[in-house]
């Protein structure tokens, strides 16, 4: 395909940045930065397009957090509301150039795609063959290359306008966490010279984390000439009836990622039998039945007992965790849970504490909301 090229004044046009903004407000719009931002809106909106047009644009410092994902620890970083514009307004030009270029079956941050999606596919493949390996990447995000990813933008961009902003973004990013790692010929300087890790919790660090394993895509598609192969964020599994031919394919997918300075987990690059269920996006996903996996069962049960008590003492009201109730009926629901949804709203009762002589709510209020909002 050829490069695109004469976006950077759609790009900055007051129309996308408007648009922009009413994607990154989506669900914030009481936050404290985003209300400041909103009273002087389009005040805001052309000294931001003013910024881009002059080039003299530059990100803010981003916020550091940790969340833990599994019991695992995840570095996250979060770039202020002015800069979150920004990203939604170059996604809303580039990312439908560059989702024409990814294959069918890449699952992550994509329009009609998703978790349940790949599941289905997954599950479908697992019908018609006996073994799958499953893969994933170490350190995914913090081991992205700039160099490498930048090239992977000029492959596809010749709008220099828009590449150097792109560039400004990915070089803003918080510097890589993780220990150096060395590939061949590598010499020792070679790891703090090139820098990498862009931040999780970027809209534009899902669209790069894509494009950065496409060409790896497009090697296991159509050098490997696998039919059977999906990939979410670094999530991916091939299915094949021959265990051997797995093994083959495994050894050439490590030398493939050397050379995008990537490593496939040592503990997680395993074949097994698709009978045997795989572990797979929340799931364990067998050829004709799919259940969810206890761990996530767990955190939502956790979840909704510190629901209940901020509910009992007032601090929360139905409309406050009900959003995130109706997510985790949502992705249960693509499993064989019936009888576990029915237990668990059955068991945790919702009431309010007594204030003034009466009860604020019946200490059926989560049945009766469970049968009307969730699980009707």
């Amino acid at each position: 395909m050829k490069r695109v090229g004469y976006l950077w004044e759609e790009m900055t046009s007051f129309e996308n940045l408007l648009l922009a903004y009413y994607k990154a407000r989506r669900g914030k719009r009481y936050r404290p930065a985003v209300a400041s931002f909103s009273l002087e809106l389009e005040k805001e909106l052309l000294n931001l397009q003013e910024e881009l047009i002059n080039k003299t644009y530059q990100p803010s410092e981003y916020r550091l957090f940790t969340i833990y994902e599994r019991e695992k620890p995840r570095l996250i970083a979060a770039a202020p509301f002015r800069d979150r514009v920004v990203h939604h307004a170059v996604m809303n030009i580039i990312e439908p150039i560059f989702d024409k270029r990814f294959i069918f079956d890449s699952y992550a941050c994509r329009i009609g795609k998703g978790v349940h999606r790949a599941v289905d596919r997954y599950q479908g493949w697992a019908q018609r063959y006996r073994y799958v390996l499953k893969m994933d990447i170490q350190k995914y995000f913090p081991s992205i290359d700039h160099l490498l990813l930048k090239e992977k933008l000029h492959h596809v961009l010749k709008d220099q306008a828009v590449l150097n902003l792109l560039e400004v973004i990915i070089d803003a990013a918080p510097r890589s966490p993780i220990p150096p790692m060395f590939f061949p010929n590598d010499d020792l300087l070679t790891s703090v010279e090139r820098k990498k890790s862009i931040p999780i919790g970027n809209l534009t660090s899902q669209f790069l984390a894509n494009l950065y394993l496409n060409d790896f895509d497009h090697f296991v598609k159509h050098q490997l000439r696998i039919q059977p192969y999906l990939r979410y964020v670094d999530d991916f599994v091939i299915l094949a009836n021959d265990k051997v031919y797995l093994r083959e394919v495994r050894e050439q997918i490590s030398v493939f990622l050397q050379k995008e300075r990537l490593v496939p987990h040592p503990n997680k690059a395993q074949i097994t039998p698709t009978a045997c269920g795989l572990n797979l996006l929340g799931y364990r996903v067998f050829p004709h039945l799919r259940r969810l996996r206890k761990a996530n069962v767990f955190r939502f049960i956790r979840k909704l007992k510190t629901f209940k008590r901020e509910y009992a003492q007032g601090k929360m009201t139905w409309q406050d965790f009900n959003p995130c109730v109706q997510s985790w009926l949502g992705h249960a629901k693509h499993a064989q849970t019936q009888a576990l949804r029915e237990k668990i709203f059955s068991d945790i009762l919702f009431h309010r504490e007594f204030t003034s002589g009466n009860p604020l709510d019946s200490g059926r209020f989560l049945e009766q909301q469970s049968e009307e909002h969730a699980l009707g």
